[in-house]
């Protein structure tokens, strides 16, 4: 123990590198800002942990956290599991099991068997992967490697409305079914000490614990009054008895006869709500649980509780109070910037298996961890750097929107986000600041774009709202546009300090702002998408607004993108209302041509069977040359009509140039080579033509699943950043390494198939 609190104080001491991927490949940003899961110590090294996030991300570190590596399989991790004989075994299940055999390099396909795969497809708006089998094959929904012999498996595995365990004996190429267990199961644990031709099965679930012993099952029920457990942990005493943690939303329970009895644990003070518990797997006196709304002494608190008697007493060793961090407590950007409640009590909390010291907990934006049995708590998301700002640890879950550079000064570059707004950076991305100052904090959210005016130094415009991830159906099914905040706002500084700009403009949510590059530098002309509302203008440098919807019909219309050709020809790009695969209704999304700076529009033909434009990039050489990214129609047997489509007479006559992926963000073309164009989407590529779009090559080494548009490095040619929808900012080689390991080397997996 000791000597792994040196290793972290040592660690510490060195200035954050950016981590990298396979490829030349690194993840830039201030780190953390979004929901993480599933902190899991490996049993081996307690320097080896991996987490998860909602955002399909999965992270590895090698040294406590100081440090991850960022891998993706297509899909959030539901949970990971050490093999505890291999110490490179590693399995990750997700709508899938994988297999790493080498410490989480790469991994491959166990569950479905890969030779049972006919196809992978990915029907709906979030491009969600669907392995197909034959036959068909259930879902897994917990997993247990066998504590003695790493080819052994036991699955809960759930398929024509019964959940049976499963158990294979060749690492899970055949399975052969059991006993039924009941539904919503969450863990499985195996008894080491028990007979290996008859092991002894812990099945933790939602309604109870369902035990397997000497072939024969057993129930045990939740307690009276509960309705479900929330969540559940098992360790083994020196006796080697089983004990049991749980949770309801207000109590903690503990058994230790198996759950056949539970006796209620309570945190001290009242009214606490409860998230997550977890215990060491062989130290299982001692247990962590996250609570908020823990109301003592007159106070209000959240964080982590600790018992060290199985359940008997507790204290508060992370505890939080409105603004306030615990003392004990030291976090990254997070607390400085929103507060604690930002980030609130954990999602989940990892024990480590031989250390019941170790201790890590993942909430709405960071991970943090203790080492000392909750003495000290430290975020471990992010570093900060020599000049006060903060760099990534390689742990990011935050939705971009675009890189921006300076004009004035190539150090300067900004990127916008979605949940913490907008980061700065002063010497070229290697440390970050929160840049949303002034900015109104009901709009405090997302930042969907900004704008530099490449003739005045300092001057920046910017759109933000609290509505984030639009045009996501998510956002808009169950509220109506009308009720989005947000607005324009404009910086004179470089975007250090925001002001509000946004007369004549009601709350909307704002997801572009364009500028017209021609226009007087004193009066400067700005068009803005308001989501739900339409397109607004400026002819006073943002001062003044006013609607210009002429010709673009509907009440609420989804204003997304706007695109400038060297004319002055100005298109709007109007996205889809609907998410069921239906076109030729008032729901298609749309695109519009104005030649009048926005007076009057017309609508351009969208290629036939489309009806998702998501963008538009028009050839500053030839503007009749125009590419259009498109999300395609959801079928039963996958996305359809979405890619990448071309038009050499301005929307008169389309083709499609990529099909490969049906689910293509943005378009970009090179500043600097018009034949050379860039794009990404949701199916975990991104691709490059040097042809003017006539044919694309994927971008090997970058394979997040949910990516949103490629900007070309203006100050290093030959590199990209990409954007990306949950995982901060890649930046890498604009052609890729063809030598880069992927994450998924299943062939019938494979990315960009």
């Amino acid at each position: 123990m000791r000597s792994l609190i040196a290793f972290a104080a040592a660690s510490a001491l060195l200035m954050a590198a950016q981590p990298e991927r396979p490829g030349q490949w690194r993840v830039i940003g201030p780190g953390g800002g979004g929901s993480q899961y599933h902190p899991t110590v490996s049993p081996h090294d307690p320097r080896i942990v991996l987490a998860g996030c909602d955002m399909t991300g999965a992270y590895i570190t090698y040294d406590a956290g100081e440090s991850w590596r960022m891998f993706n399989l297509r899909l959030p991790p539901r949970s990971f599991i050490f093999d505890p004989v291999d110490r490179n075994g590693i399995y990750v299940l997700s709508n899938a099991l994988y297999r790493s055999a080498d410490a989480g390099k790469t991994w491959g396909l166990v569950y479905p068997s890969p030779g049972a795969v006919t196809g992978l497809i990915m029907p709906d708006d979030h491009a969600s992967p669907r392995i197909l089998t034959r036959p068909p094959h259930g879902a897994m929904d917990a997993v247990a490697v066998d504590p003695a012999d790493s080819a052994s498996l036991y699955a809960a595995i759930r398929q024509d409305g019964t959940t049976r365990l499963h158990v294979s004996s060749d690492r899970g190429a055949s399975w052969k079914a059991g006993g039924e267990l009941p539904p919503a199961v969450q863990r499985i644990y195996i008894d080491a000490r028990s007979p290996r031709n008859g092991r002894t099965v812990f099945v933790l679930a939602s309604g109870g614990v369902a035990v397997r012993q000497r072939g024969a099952w057993r129930r045990g029920a939740v307690p009276d009054g509960v309705k479900e457990f929330l969540d559940a942990s098992l360790g083994f005493g020196e006796n080697g008895r089983p004990v049991i943690y749980a949770i309801s939303a207000r109590d903690a329970y503990v058994s230790e006869d198996a759950g056949q009895s539970w006796r209620v644990s309570r945190l001290p003070g009242s009214s606490s709500r409860l998230q997550a518990i977890a215990t060491s797997m062989k130290h299982p006196d001692v247990a962590y649980a996250s609570y908020d709304r823990l109301e003592m002494g007159g106070e209000r608190y959240l964080g982590v509780a600790k018992t060290s008697d199985r359940g008997r007493t507790w204290e508060l060793v992370w505890k939080d109070a409105g603004r306030r961090a615990g003392a004990n407590l030291q976090d990254a950007w997070l607390n400085e910037r929103f507060g604690p409640y930002w980030g609130g009590n954990p999602y989940s909390l990892g024990v480590g298996p031989d250390d019941p010291n170790i201790c890590y907990g993942t909430d709405s934006g960071r991970t943090i961890r203790t080492l000392d049995g909750g003495k000290t708590w430290k975020g471990v998301y992010s570093a900060r750097q020599p000049d006060g700002g903060w760099s990534t640890t390689g742990l990011d879950v935050t939705t971009c929107y675009g890189v921006h550079f300076d004009p004035f000064d190539t150090e300067r570059m900004l990127i916008t986000y979605t949940d913490i707004g907008l980061f700065r950076s002063e010497n070229g991305g290697k440390s970050w600041f929160s840049a949303t100052m002034g900015v109104p904090d009901r709009w405090v959210n997302t930042t969907y774009w900004i704008e530099f005016d490449p003739k005045v130094k300092g001057r920046v415009w910017g759109v933000t709202s609290y509505v984030h991830d639009l045009p996501r159906p998510k956002m808009w099914r169950q509220q109506s546009p009308s009720r989005y905040v947000g607005g324009a706002a404009i910086s004179d500084d470089g975007g250090r300090r925001w002001r509000e700009s946004n007369d004549g403009m009601p709350d909307t949510a704002p997801t572009h702002i364009l500028l017209d590059p021609e226009s007087p530098v004193d009066n400067r002309v700005l068009y803005v998408a308001g989501f739900g509302r339409g397109v607004f203008k400026s002819v006073d440098g943002g001062r003044n607004w006013a609607l210009k919807n002429n010709g673009i019909p509907g009440a609420e219309p989804f204003a997304w993108r706007l695109a400038l050709d060297v004319r002055g020809t100005l298109y709007a790009v109007v996205a889809r209302r609907s998410e069921d695969g239906s076109i030729g209704n008032d729901q298609d999304g749309a695109l519009y041509r104005s030649t009048d700076g926005a007076e009057r529009w017309t609508k351009v033909n969208l290629p036939d069977g489309v009806n998702g434009p998501n963008g538009l990039a028009i050839d500053p050489k030839d503007p009749r040359r125009m590419y259009l990214a498109a999300w395609g129609r959801r079928t039963e047997e996958g996305a359809v009509n979405g890619g990448i489509f071309l038009t050499t007479d301005a929307g008169a006559t389309w083709r499609n140039v990529l099909a490969k992926d049906q689910h293509v963000y943005d378009v970009t073309i090179d500043p600097k080579n018009p034949s050379v164009l860039y794009a990404c989407g949701f199916e975990s590529s991104a691709w490059r033509s040097t042809d003017r779009g006539e044919t694309w090559k994927r971008i090997p080494g970058y394979n997040f699943k949910w990516g949103h548009r490629v900007i070309p490095d203006p100050r290093r040619p030959g590199m990209v950043y990409i954007a990306t929808y949950g995982g901060s900012v890649w930046h890498g080689p604009a052609e890729g390494d063809p030598k880069a390991a992927e994450d998924i080397v299943t062939p019938a997996l494979s990315y960009g198939r």
